[in-house]
Formats: C-alpha cells, sequence, structure tokens
C-alpha cells in the first residue's frame, strides 16, 4: 500500500554512457527529500546504476566509480578484435561482480526492470527477473562497440536504440508517481512533464550532416577493427572517431527520447544535458554526480512548488 504523499515513486533512468553517473546524484538528491524509489526501470547506464541501486550496492559503486582515473577507465576496456564489437565487456561486468554480488531480480527489495533490444525480434525485451548482471550487460551492450549479450535465447543490445528512457516501462506500478531522468536533453529540463529534449532548434541542413556523421562513423570504426591488431593499454584511440561516436548516440538517443516524451510523458522530468560529457569520460564521476544532483534540486524545487 503505497502512501498518498506524492512521495512513493517509479524512477526511470535513461541511456547516455558516462552522463549516465548523473543518476546516482538524482538518487541521492531523492532520498535526502524522502522520496521513497520502490520500482526503478532503467536503460542502457540507467540499468546499470539502478540495479545496482536496488541491490543495495550504490555506496560502493559510487566509491569505485569516483576513484578511477582516464587510465583506469581505459584499462577497463577488453578489446574484442574479431567478435561483433569493438569491446567484450567481461573484464568491466567482472568487476562490478566482485563489488556488488551475485543477485536475481526478482529477489530484490526494489522492484526493477531493465529494457533491452533484441537483434532477432527487432524490439524492446524487458528483462524483470533472472540474474541482474545479464540484464545490466544486455542493456548496455551499444552496438559496435559492446559485444552483443546472447541470453534467453536471443541477441541483446543496447535498449537505447529503440527506448533510451523507458516510461513507459514504469506504467505498471499503479499508484507510483512516475519521475524520469533524461540524460540527452537539449537543454537542461527543470519543469514537467513538457518534452523539453527537444531538437527543433537543429537545422535541417544540420540534421541531415549528423545523419551522414552516423553511417560514416561507424563504418569508419569497423574498417579500423579490420585493419588493427590489439592496442597496448594505453588505448591511443582516434579521439575524433570517439567523439563522432559519442554525439553520434546522442543525437540518436535525444530524437528517440523526444518521441517518447511526446507519447508517454513523465509526472517529473530531469534533465541533464547532451553535451554535460562524452559517452566515454567514466574518469568524471564526481562532476556528473554533483551535476545530477543539482538538476533534481532544481526539477524537484519547481514541482514541489506547483504541487
Amino acid at each position: 500500500m503505497h502512501q498518498d504523499d506524492g512521495k512513493s515513486i517509479a524512477l526511470v533512468l535513461g541511456a547516455g554512457g558516462a552522463r549516465g553517473l548523473a543518476h546516482i546524484g538524482v538518487i541521492e538528491e531523492l532520498q535526502a527529500r524522502g522520496y521513497r524509489i520502490e520500482a526503478v526501470v532503467g536503460c542502457s547506464m540507467g540499468a546499470l546504476v539502478g540495479g545496482i541501486y536496488c541491490a543495495g550496492r550504490l555506496p560502493e559503486y559510487r566509491q569505485w566509480a569516483c576513484s578511477l582515473t582516464r587510465r583506469e577507465v581505459f584499462r577497463l576496456a577488453d578489446f574484442a578484435f574479431g567478435h561483433p564489437g569493438f569491446i567484450k565487456g567481461d573484464r568491466v561486468i567482472g568487476v562490478l561482480r566482485e563489488l556488488v554480488g551475485e543477485h536475481r531480480i526478482e529477489d530484490l527489495q526494489i522492484a526493477f526492470k531493465a529494457v533491452a533490444t533484441s537483434l532477432d525480434s527487432r524490439s524492446k525485451v524487458w528483462l524483470d527477473h533472472g540474474p541482474l548482471f545479464d540484464a545490466i550487460r544486455a542493456s548496455i551492450a551499444i552496438p559496435m562497440l559492446l559485444t552483443p549479450h546472447h541470453y534467453q535465447g536471443q541477441d541483446l543490445v543496447d535498449g537505447g536504440l529503440l527506448a533510451p528512457l523507458p516510461v513507459s516501462g514504469a506504467r505498471e506500478y499503479a499508484g507510483l508517481r512516475v519521475i524520469a531522468v533524461d540524460i540527452n536533453a537539449a537543454h537542461p529540463v527543470l519543469a514537467p512533464p513538457v518534452a523539453t529534449a527537444s531538437l527543433a532548434d537543429v537545422s535541417a541542413v544540420a540534421e541531415a550532416e549528423t545523419l551522414s556523421a552516423i553511417e560514416t562513423g561507424w563504418t569508419r570504426l569497423l574498417q579500423s577493427v579490420g585493419r588493427r591488431g590489439p592496442s597496448p593499454p594505453s588505448m591511443k584511440v582516434n579521439r575524433s572517431l570517439m567523439d563522432l561516436m559519442s554525439r553520434s548516440l546522442s543525437t540518436m538517443h535525444g530524437y528517440m527520447t523526444e518521441m517518447q516524451l511526446e507519447r508517454d510523458p513523465p509526472d517529473v522530468l530531469i534533465g541533464i544535458a547532451y553535451d554535460a560529457c562524452a559517452i566515454y569520460e567514466f574518469w568524471r564521476a564526481e562532476e556528473m554526480i554533483e551535476l545530477g544532483r543539482q538538476a533534481a534540486a532544481r526539477a524537484l524545487d519547481q514541482s514541489e512548488g506547483g504541487s
């Protein structure tokens, strides 16, 4: 039975790579204000942070994430040359398993659901039972960057392809207010429930150039992987290619999020700007956590003031 004070919530955490570290700050601000997070629905990095929170290990993950240097982030990348992805992801998942422990979703104290995309059925797959890290690994498998995760008889990849902000997944939790965190916002989002992650300020010419850049970026990545052997731990990656990948994913996620919000807006929308950091800059944890806390505080102040 949920208390009818507006503080019982279902929290939706969106996709966006390293910007997803801002989800930690959002959760901390919600807790500080007495909100009761009774369900979490996550996509990609939102699934990772949300799943770890539901397992009760967010403080440990926060401490570890904030300790990472740029060099340590790249050392966690286990290159997968000859495989359908640039990075296998086994190394970082292994570290997280050791940090968080093994959990089954149905045994968590807080309801949890992750979204992935099936390459076989070309549809969303909701993962709400079974091993927690199978759900997380499937949801974070950014195509071409991380190898797909074969699970439940399907090849699963990043849920952000179809549902970067999976608000619809929270609707089954009757009686809970839905708060969503968009980490691909065109501008910081202050007011619910308007879909302010709009790309309307982007001209048609710029849009066409961006779509062309996405195709070019993936092609160059494939060509690069095909002709090079494993790199040394320093990982001298073409910075412009990494930036192109980051901007391309942000563009795709932003566009998909805009459409989702128009169809199914949450009760409160918290936004982190798409250019707050690149998808791979995981060494900026402290900065992103604080940004998430501040964004949550602004949105909640406005929401609570208007309620």
